[in-house]
Order: structure tokens, then C-alpha cells, then sequence
């Protein structure tokens, strides 16, 4: 216990700490803090945290429908629309950097419950809110609630991960995608099939993500690491790198997502009923190769996953610029999917193994950063194209700029035999 040098500050803050696969948890008796030993997390901890990953991806597809909802019932124009959803980005921001805090004073389980409860309980408020002031708030919360839950419960997934000394976390990212698919079908098949009302569907929804939360909170950790005593720490060392790598790959996954449609309609003349059509074969290639890539980094190596990945991403954007035909443009989508897939759970296991900043600060600083990718890309890639809108190369080279820059980063930089990591928490 003497390599922890915070150990005390954190007895003294009542906050917990895990050691060689045993966690303590220092809990408030009166004036004094009274250590309470847990077992290493098991198979219910790890399917425990896939659930919190499917309701956050089910909550986030359930939304999505009901924005075109809200842009009616209020009676805003595109623009102040635009601004309106900006406060789920804002909120998000907000809440990501004190979650980690959060975590280690209440423990995984009690900000997750009720993360997942209020998240399960905004989305229902969306579908009826007519005050455009109350829909500022509402969002603003919605987002905090959002970040919140991707930080903690990339907490728990280190930890869990850690202790079962093998790769879970491509496996438990892809079920945020499953999640996504199954909300986004779901509503499609309430609405269309079943002739169900929005407010139905979404009450369904959000029973649904209520359930799952209830079911997985008896096996979430009570405990969430330790913050040395801080609150929130800028990232430092190597989780600075992880953060910059994580925000790149979150870069090209909102300009794919934001930008692909625009890209295909209009520079590609494509119909505008396949404008999503570039988006879908990313996210099911994405889908797929998170499935497998638990899988696959135990196979080639995580150093061969992240560099091959992100030079086949740089091969998927070429083929979106240049293919002749319709095939190769889809699998040029395909390719940057499968390159991408992987890159942010090898990261954030790297997290795990990293001993310069405690993994409850960690966490928050790298999805913080990612976060900001996937805000600024998009808005990036809209000035670029603004100023330079007859440009095709100009406007497409901007997507593969960041797979290429991320390749050339980690292979002159990766980090897997560093100072900073300790290599016999498991395999590379």
C-alpha cells in the first residue's frame, strides 16, 4: 500500500482504492473513516457495466427522434435549434471533468443509479416540454446526465477490466452500439408498426433504460477509485497523449456522422434517401469489429490494432474521395469503421495501466478531450468548406487529416512499453 501516496488524504476524504485486485472502500463513521474490504469484480461486475453501456447508447438513439418533435412543438427556426441542442454539448462539458469526484466520494453504483434514472426520466420530459425556457434546462441536464454516466462508467470498466487481467473493453464500447441500433429500431417499430404515439414510445423507452439501470445496480462497484483528495486535475504525462489520440478518433467519428450525408449529397450527387446510407455501414462496421476486437488485440497486439486501424481509416477516406464506383465508396465507409472501432477502448485499457494520474482522473480528462473532437470536428470541417465551398479537396481532406496525423503519433509515440505503465496488469 506504500506506492499510494495519497492513501491517507484519501482516508481522510473517505474515498476507496483498489490494490492488487482488492478494493477498499473507507466509509464515514462519525468523525472517522472505517475500511470495508471488497472482492476482486467478477462476471456479474463486467455484465453489470455493459448494461450502463447499452442505456447510455439506448438513451442517446431514443432522442435522436424526438428533436424534429421538439423543433415543432416549440416553434423555432433551424438556427435557434442549433443552439438549443449546443446545450447538451455544454452540459456534457460541464459535468465530465467532476464526475471522476464524484465517483470516488459516491461510488460507481450510487452516480450510476441515478444517472441512469434521471437520464430514463429527462427523455420523457423532452417529449412533452412546450417552454423553450424549460427546454434550455431540461437539455442542460439531459447533457450533464449524458457525460456523466460515459465518465463513471468508463471508471468501472477500467477497474473491471483491470481485475479480470484480460481485454473487455472493446467488447463493453460495442455495447453502447447495440444500444444505439436497439433504440433507434425500437422507436422506428413502436411508431411505424404498432401505430404507438411519440409519448408512448418514448415512456416505453424509458421504462426500458430504467429497468436495465435498476437490474445492473446491485452489481455495480460501490467504490470508484481514488482522486488523491482533488476534485479535478488537467491531464498530465501520457494521459495528455491518450486524451489528444481520443479526441482525434472522436474527430472522425462526428465528422462521419455530422458530415457523411452532406458529403455524398452534395459533392457525390447521391439521392437524398441514401444520404444516411454512408453513416449505417460505418456504425455496423464499427459495431461488428468492437464485438470482435476484445478478440483481436489479444490476437495481433494493440500496438498492430491501433496503427493498421488508423492507416486503414486513411485507406477508407481515399476510397470516399476518389472511388469510381458506388461499391468502393461504401467500403471506404466500411474501412474507416473497422479502423476506428478500436482505437478508444485500446486507450482507455491503457488508462488502467498508467500510475501517473489516479484513474478517476484519468477517465474524465481523456472523455473530456474526446468529447471536444466530436464538437469541434464537425464545426471545423463547416468553417473549412464555408470558405472554400467549390473545393473539393479542401473539404474532403479534411476528414482523413486526423486518421493520418493519429498513425504517424502513435508509431513514432506508443506508449505500451513506457515508463509510466506497468506491463504485468495484462497481456499487450
Amino acid at each position: 500500500m506504500d506506492r499510494f501516496v495519497p492513501v491517507r488524504k484519501a482516508m481522510a476524504k473517505c474515498g476507496g482504492l483498489c490494490y492488487n485486485g482488492v478494493c477498499f472502500l473507507w466509509l464515514q463513521k462519525g468523525d472517522d473513516c472505517v475500511i470495508q474490504e471488497y472482492g476482486k469484480p467478477g462476471l456479474a461486475e463486467q455484465h453489470a457495466t455493459r448494461a450502463i453501456f447499452f442505456v447510455g447508447g439506448f438513451g442517446a438513439a431514443s432522442w435522436a427522434p424526438l428533436v424534429p418533435l421538439l423543433k415543432a412543438r416549440l416553434g423555432i427556426a433551424e438556427d435557434v435549434l442549433g443552439m438549443l441542442l449546443l446545450c447538451i454539448g455544454i452540459g456534457s462539458l460541464l459535468t465530465m471533468p467532476l464526475s471522476g469526484a464524484a465517483a470516488v466520494r459516491l461510488g460507481c453504483r450510487r452516480v450510476l443509479t441515478a444517472a441512469g434514472l434521471v437520464y430514463g426520466a429527462l427523455l420523457l420530459a423532452l417529449c412533452t416540454v412546450s417552454s423553450f425556457q424549460l427546454a434550455i434546462l431540461l437539455l442542460l441536464i439531459f447533457g450533464a446526465t449524458m457525460g456523466c454516466i460515459d465518465v463513471v462508467v468508463n471508471i468501472q470498466a477500467v477497474i473491471v477490466e483491470k481485475a479480470a487481467g484480460r481485454r473487455l473493453m472493446s467488447g463493453m464500447h460495442a455495447l453502447w452500439s447495440v444500444g444505439g441500433f436497439a433504440g433507434a429500431g425500437l422507436f422506428g417499430i413502436w411508431v411505424g408498426t404498432f401505430s404507438l404515439t411519440p409519448l408512448s414510445s418514448t415512456g416505453i423507452a424509458a421504462a426500458v433504460m430504467v429497468l436495465v439501470t435498476l437490474a445492473a445496480s446491485r452489481h455495480l462497484l460501490p467504490y470508484g477509485g481514488d482522486a488523491g483528495g482533488k476534485l479535478l486535475a488537467l491531464p498530465k504525462g501520457i494521459v495528455t497523449f491518450v486524451g489528444i489520440i481520443a479526441c482525434i478518433a472522436f474527430l472522425v467519428e462526428g465528422a462521419i456522422m455530422d458530415w457523411g450525408g452532406v458529403f455524398l449529397t452534395t459533392v457525390r450527387h447521391f439521392d437524398m434517401a441514401l444520404a444516411g446510407m454512408g453513416f449505417t455501414v460505418f456504425s455496423a462496421a464499427m459495431l461488428t469489429m468492437r464485438l470482435l476486437g476484445d478478440w483481436t488485440v489479444q490476437k495481433l497486439g494493440q500496438e498492430r490494432v491501433v496503427i493498421g486501424g488508423s492507416l486503414l481509416a486513411v485507406a477508407g477516406f481515399l476510397l470516399i474521395i476518389f472511388a469510381p464506383t458506388v461499391v468502393l465508396l461504401y467500403l471506404g465507409f466500411f474501412f474507416i469503421g473497422v479502423g476506428c472501432a478500436n482505437v478508444v477502448p485500446v486507450f482507455f485499457s491503457l488508462l488502467g495501466k498508467q500510475h501517473v494520474m489516479p484513474i478517476s482522473l484519468a477517465v474524465p480528462a481523456v472523455s473530456t478531450l474526446g468529447y471536444l473532437g466530436i464538437l469541434m470536428g464537425p464545426a471545423a470541417i463547416g468553417f473549412i468548406a464555408y470558405q472554400e465551398p467549390k473545393s473539393l479537396v479542401t473539404k474532403s481532406l479534411m476528414l482523413p487529416g486526423s486518421p493520418r496525423i493519429n498513425a504517424r503519433t502513435v508509431s513514432r509515440n506508443f506508449p505500451f512499453h513506457s515508463r509510466h505503465f506497468d506491463p504485468a496488469i495484462f497481456p499487450t
